[in-house]
């Protein structure tokens, strides 16, 4: 359950880390700013808009006049293809949240309100996270307030002993170091276009935009008609992932970098240890975080399960 799931993350999270004051204040959004478009596997069209908020409040989504925060304690661990948050057993949902939410903590947004509608899941765009980067920076940062008009200073979290989590041939480890570094490991040994890709990265605002957020979406071409079966990428096309035929290579080159399928996991990497975040203050850890998965529907909030 996600219970379970947070409660194993937070007794590795208790021994492994310890939140560090970074010496900034909290940001929000300075304006308003919203994105449209279709969502992965509902098809439907939806609109996601982003609202500054208060220190202390995080990132949170509200669908269906619900509010479900962005919070590792709502993630459900059985999620197919994305990352899911949902309030509480039986409550509102809101799915494919991984690639906004990696541009909110790389670009620095610690508060938060993300109002959905036209259904309960986060447009996917072109399948990366650069619009979302762009509206961003379109809107700009400022420091963010508390009800009493007070400013809060951030925290990050540092891994201060060696973590590793690990489910069949996936896994992911985090080591002490003084700044984020993440590599990253892939291989689809029945896919030679993709094969094995390693990414290596320290990771900052400027770099997130210029190599990370760019990078989207990908999927293999002989599994596409059973994941719809499944229900699953019902608004998936040409125009937002990249696709690839295990015997033919890429059908909608050209392809952004020669390793665009690694970094997309990197950016999704970041997006679900955003959930690690807590009352406006940053979710990825000050950590060497290492790594490596062997098949397509991989999350690490679905290894802490």
């Amino acid at each position: 359950s996600a219970a379970a799931a947070a409660r194993g993350l937070k007794s590795v999270a208790r021994a492994a880390f310890s939140w560090k004051p970074t010496g900034r204040a909290q940001q929000t959004l300075a304006a308003a700013v919203s994105r449209s478009g279709v969502g992965l596997h509902s098809g439907a069209r939806a609109t996601a808009t982003l609202l500054p908020a208060r220190a202390g409040e995080g990132r949170y989504f509200v669908v269906e006049e619900a509010r479900v925060a962005a919070e590792v304690g709502n993630a459900e661990p059985q999620s197919p293809l994305c990352t899911t948050l949902r309030s509480g057993s039986g409550g509102a949902r809101v799915r494919t949240v991984e690639h906004l939410l990696s541009a909110m903590e790389a670009l620095g947004v610690d508060n938060c309100r993300v109002e959905v509608s036209g259904g309960d899941e986060i447009p996917l765009l072109d399948g990366s996270a650069q619009e979302w980067v762009e509206a961003i920076r379109g809107a700009g940062l400022c420091a963010a307030e508390d009800i009493g008009g007070q400013k809060l200073e951030k925290l990050a979290p540092k891994i201060d002993e060696p973590v590793y989590l690990r489910k069949d041939d996936c896994f992911v480890a985090a080591f002490p170091s003084s700044q984020i570094h993440i590599t990253y490991g892939i291989d689809f040994p029945k896919a030679p276009a993709i094969g094995c890709q390693w990414f290596n990265t320290f990771l900052d605002a400027d770099i997130y935009s210029s190599k990370i957020a760019p990078a989207r979406t990908f999927c293999i071409f002989e599994e596409v008609e059973k994941m719809r079966g499944a229900g699953l990428i019902k608004g998936g096309s040409l125009e937002n992932a990249m696709v690839c035929s295990m015997s033919g290579g890429w059908l909608n080159p050209p392809l952004r970098f020669d390793d665009e399928p690694c970094r997309h996991k990197i950016l999704d990497l970041i997006g679900d240890f955003s959930l690690l975040a807590r009352n406006g203050s940053q979710g990825f850890p000050i950590a060497h975080v290492v790594a490596y998965k062997h098949w397509l529907d991989f999350h690490p909030v679905h290894l802490w399960a």
